[in-house]
């Protein structure tokens, strides 16, 4: 009976995206669990600058060989093989696992042996000890990707099957492992314990989805066959893929690399207020988008059957289908991520003083990681809509359009980030205004304010050129009832930040704020009062993605 629970499919796009998100959300009260124990024990200073520095290599590495393989090319080409034969599609399944390891461990030895040299190019602000250090934490955490690279294999089978449950629960585990890490092993081996953490955190998102996958049919055999026809055009449609995410990295360790050159701490404020945004991104962008993916590709393999005459274009009648899941994903997404975009910029200092204003983390990084969530909010909209956009791509058997775009947006984000960053080293314009909002005295690490600002531009830069190609691909993309949508979504939103701030002002009158319960209350009281309106006004316009998200909860 559990075990039927576990491995239950998910039968529409709706409800598939309410466990993903559902389980994100644990995954992400997690992760802020885990920041708040970061930020208490270590500060915004050196130590969490190597962390989060160590994880560039190997994340790198991962993240071109494995995301890119099963975001776009493993779960359409597996669909396609299971269709038709499935003990092909359980070899390609194999092959992929044994070509994908194989590559890992000869790369990672080979970047362990030029850890120092690579270590140097990403953080040359890093000198003596502290560099030294974080050496010694990148050549650890490169056994995580190989614990990652069996576990996505595996989720990208879940994902096939539409059983999200199991899937949706391998971030939990991923978080418990670092977590274990900062509580057992910090206080035994000190700032190693955290790249050990995240080992053991690896290790566990694979080990929880094992036995799911088995349930639906996977065993391992020892295949090795780089020319068989399904492997062939996993590696096709990745190469693409693979080339976007590298620019996406490279953006990643520029960024690094510029705010190792700034004051200490640097790198963790921006990592840490990036991580506060990416909250609504996994929760609703990613599940929606994920939940969405097998759909949309067996809507175009489907219609794409009833295409006669080749060769064949995606401007035809047969794509109504593919249309209209996009459509309601999408305006789905809208109703969800506008509103709680809206809720981050008001709240983000109650937020960030909430979950990482503790221990040896001042009010100063408060400060600035709070102004860095702001400027980080502007754009969690367009960075929710990519990963949708990007997989709707993918299912269309096209993943050449999203990296050329996301080349351009990486390459805007970096010209931006030394223009902005280079602004606010010295006094003008730019300077004073953020000093003066700012309300810091003598503090010249505001320079920091430059990156998010930038990745914010960069990114809706991104959802925009995607969103045009797709239109023009597809020739529709049901923009009329999209726009009717997001005017109704919009007009309840502004009707619930007003309402927001004023709640904000009203409570701060009636609790202490000088105490983590006070700025509680103050901060759920508000938000609660704001998101009730903005839901009761989308009941009164009648929003039809009101109606949905509702019904899928029930």
């Amino acid at each position: 009976m559990f075990g039927r629970f576990l491995n239950s499919q998910s039968k529409t796009i709706t409800s598939a995206a309410f466990i993903l998100g559902s389980a994100s959300l644990g995954s992400k009260i997690l992760g802020l669990f885990r920041d708040r124990l970061l930020a208490g024990h270590f500060g915004a200073g050196d130590e969490l600058d190597m962390y989060y520095a160590a994880f560039r290599i190997p994340d790198l590495v991962f993240n071109l060989l494995i995301i890119g393989a099963i975001s776009a090319a493993f779960i359409p080409v597996f669909t396609e093989f299971w269709a038709r034969n499935q003990k092909e599609a359980w070899l390609i399944a194999n092959g992929v696992l044994n070509l994908f390891l194989a590559v890992l461990i000869f790369l990672s030895i080979i970047l362990i042996f030029f850890c120092p040299m690579l270590i140097s190019i990403i953080t040359p602000g890093f000198e003596g000890e502290k560099k030294e250090i974080t050496v010694a934490l990148t050549r650890i955490m490169f056994l995580s990707p190989l614990f990652l690279a069996v576990s996505n294999i595996f989720s990208g089978i879940l994902q096939s099957f539409k059983r999200f449950f199991v899937y949706s629960m391998a971030p939990i585990m991923y978080n418990i492992g670092t977590i274990l890490g900062i509580l057992f092993f910090v206080p035994k081996i000190g700032v190693y314990g955290l790249a050990f953490g995240v080992v053991l955190g690896a290790f566990l998102h694979m080990a929880i989805q094992i036995p799911s996958a088995k349930f639906c049919g996977y065993r391992y055999r020892f295949v090795f066959n780089i020319y068989h026809q399904g492997i062939r055009k996993i590696i096709k449609l990745m190469v693409p893929r693979t080339i976007g995410l590298g620019a996406f990295q490279i953006n990643l360790i520029v960024i690094t690399a510029i705010a190792s050159t700034l004051a200490s701490g640097s790198i963790a404020v921006f990592n840490l207020s990036n991580n506060f945004q990416y909250i609504p991104v996994g929760i609703i962008g990613i599940s929606f988008a994920t939940a969405a993916f097998p759909s949309l590709s067996q809507e175009f393999a489907i219609q794409r059957k009833k295409e006669f005459a080749p060769p064949y274009s995606v401007r035809n009648k047969y794509l109504t289908g593919f249309i209209q899941k996009f459509s309601s994903t999408f305006r789905q997404i809208l109703f969800l991520i506008i509103p709680l975009s809206a809720l981050i910029f008001i709240l983000r200092a109650q937020i960030v003083r909430l979950v990482l204003g503790t221990g040896q983390f001042s009010w100063v990084d408060t400060r600035l990681t709070a102004a860095c969530l702001g400027l980080f909010s502007l754009g969690i909209f367009a960075q929710s809509f990519t990963p949708l956009l990007s997989r709707a791509f993918y299912a269309l058997h096209n993943t050449l359009t999203p990296v050329v775009i996301s080349i351009f947006s990486m390459a805007l984000n970096i010209g931006l980030s030394f223009l902005l960053v280079w602004l606010l080293t010295f006094n003008n314009i730019f300077y004073d205004f953020i000093f003066e909002n700012l309300k810091l005295q003598g503090i010249s690490e505001i320079a920091i304010l430059g990156l998010p600002l930038a990745f914010s531009i960069a990114g809706i830069f991104n959802f925009t050129l995607l969103i045009f190609r797709l239109h023009k691909k597809l020739g529709d993309l049901d923009l009329k009832t999209i726009s009717r949508a997001f005017f109704k979504i919009l007009l309840a939103t502004l009707v619930m930040a007003e309402i927001t701030y004023l709640g904000l002002y009203i409570l701060a009158d009636l609790v202490n704020m000088q105490t983590f319960f006070g700025v509680f209350l103050q901060a759920a009281g508000a938000a609660s009062i704001g998101f009730l309106a903005y839901l009761l006004i989308a009941r009164f316009l009648n929003l039809y993605e009101f109606k949905k998200i509702i019904n899928s909860i029930r």
